[in-house]
């Protein structure tokens, strides 16, 4: 199977599944769809699957560090 990346050297045309998104945060699936649940973790769903684009989990990790003011809802 071929996946096509309008700009493959743009962050924005790299998409995760939810397996790319485990490995990628070091976490386990439950604390994935939890966070996507809650609506902390910006995600699309695509069918039946999760889709992750890179550069929005970046920018969500970023949001997440220690003195940023914004813990996405969890403070």
């Amino acid at each position: 199977m071929t996946i096509w990346y309008p700009d493959s050297r743009s962050d924005n045309a790299i998409f995760f599944t939810t397996d790319d998104v485990l490995a990628y945060l070091r976490v386990n699936a439950r604390t994935v769809y939890r966070l996507i649940r809650e609506g902390h973790l910006p995600a699309v769903r695509v069918g039946r699957q999760w889709r992750f684009r890179r550069s929005d989990l970046d920018a969500w990790l970023d949001s997440q560090r220690p003195g940023n003011g914004s813990r996405g809802g969890d403070a």
